[in-house]
């Protein structure tokens, strides 16, 4: 049983995301779309299922450190855990600014701002390998003496909180306003308005903005997303974009340096043989939200449908990975990746062997299922009855529907 705060805090997200759709259904605003939606929880999907297998690697660095060079080790009680909160935060901040001002550490963090939505699912656009850069900021915490289980139990609650900031629908707090990050402090993060850019960077205090200068009051709506949209709904590619755009410059570099330069300098920085320096400009006028998406009804309720039972299958892989070996947690992990590229391509309305990719898919549940159970795995006869039965009906009736999607 997986005890990490953030997993069992799973049904909760999905209630508070329920709430406020029925909330949108009251009163007519409308923050929510279900290809941009999908895509956001997905990408939370796999950067917790990534975090299964790069954890082992982060916090036992921080243990190895903690272990060896830690100036002392202080206690684990409640005082501790609210020294810890305040520099696990301080920590946090200094962490997400430098991934927005060091061009390579923004292409492990530029996932969560890619969405052009502001809702709770955009709390769960994570990145899968923010990781590799955000880390070695909270080592002075292992230097310090705070306990590793102490470190991830706080680094949990500071993540969880910032869950409920990813709303439109809550306005200004008053006096909290000045001491905590708010839904409206984090709108203005999010927005992608030359004037917004790069403010308001904390997860808990918004005093460490209001100390260091980087501090913004929300004004206007912002616009969100991203200077440089991402413009689709696959995952694997959302998170690796960035990366990709800088391949591409830095193999036009002229010397090392400027290859340097263009990693570790400003997100946008270029020679002058490539354009120079790239500076955000007012959002257009004419500006659209990217909405690639299928048209057919059938399509969208099928594709929640698969989106539902993905997210099931994930859960119980998020639940119970401590009690699986390494090849069946790659099986896993490798479903739930090509589900995740699927839904991409089913709302682009790629139609090349579209249908035969899905088809495998699905046939995958059943085989995947036997699979377990002859390497001794145990499950609820319904659980093992409902699979089979949703996965035969699946192959055949998923054929007529994307038939009928794709020839719209």
């Amino acid at each position: 049983m997986n005890l990490n705060p953030v997993v069992l805090s799973i049904p909760i997200f999905f209630g508070l995301m329920s709430i406020e759709l029925v909330f949108e259904a009251i009163t007519k605003k409308r923050t929510y779309r279900l290809n941009d939606a999908i895509t956001n929880i997905n990408l939370g999907a796999l950067s917790q299922i990534s975090g299964v297998f790069t954890k082992i690697v982060t916090i036992g660095i921080y243990t190895v450190v903690f272990e060896l060079f830690a100036i002392t080790k202080i206690p684990v009680n409640w005082i501790s855990f609210i020294v810890l909160f305040f520099l696990y935060d301080l920590c946090f901040y200094w962490s997400h600014r430098m991934a927005h001002e060091i061009s390579l550490f923004w292409g492990g963090h530029v996932v969560h701002h890619q969405s052009e939505d502001f809702n709770l699912t955009v709390a769960l656009r994570q990145s899968s390998t923010a990781f590799i850069w955000s880390f070695p900021f909270y080592l002075p915490l292992a230097f310090a003496g705070f306990d590793p289980l102490q470190f991830v139990t706080v680094g949990a609650f500071n993540l969880l909180y910032q869950f409920w900031i990813h709303t439109e629908h809550i306005g200004k707090i008053g006096r909290l306003e000045s001491v905590l990050n708010t839904p409206s402090h984090h709108r203005v993060h999010h927005g992608r308005d030359p004037k917004y850019i790069d403010k308001n960077y904390a997860g808990v205090f918004i005093i460490w903005d209001r100390m260091f200068g980087t501090f913004k009051e929300e004004e206007e709506r912002p616009t969100y997303g991203i200077t440089k949209p991402v413009n689709s709904w696959n995952p694997v590619y959302a998170n690796f974009s960035h990366y990709i755009d800088l391949y591409h410059y830095v193999k036009k570099a002229r010397s090392i340096g400027d290859a340097s330069r263009m990693l570790f300098k400003q997100p946008g920085w270029l020679p002058d043989y490539l354009g120079g320096v790239q500076t955000p400009s007012a959002v257009s006028p004419n500006f659209h939200k990217y909405n690639a998406d299928v048209s057919h009804l059938w399509a969208k309720v099928y594709i929640f449908i698969q989106f539902v039972v993905l997210m099931l299958v994930t859960s119980y892989f998020l639940f119970n990975n401590s009690e699986l070996d390494s090849l069946t947690k790659s099986l896993f992990l490798i479903w739930i990746v090509w589900s995740s590229i699927n839904f991409g391509l089913l709302f682009e309305s790629r139609k090349k062997r579209l249908q035969i990719i899905e088809a495998l898919r699905l046939i995958a549940i059943p085989i995947g299922i036997f699979e377990l159970i002859a390497m001794g795995y145990s499950f609820p006869f319904w659980a093992i009855y409902a699979g089979i039965v949703f996965s035969i009906l699946s192959v055949f009736s998923s054929i007529w529907i994307f038939k009928k999607m794709l020839s719209d």
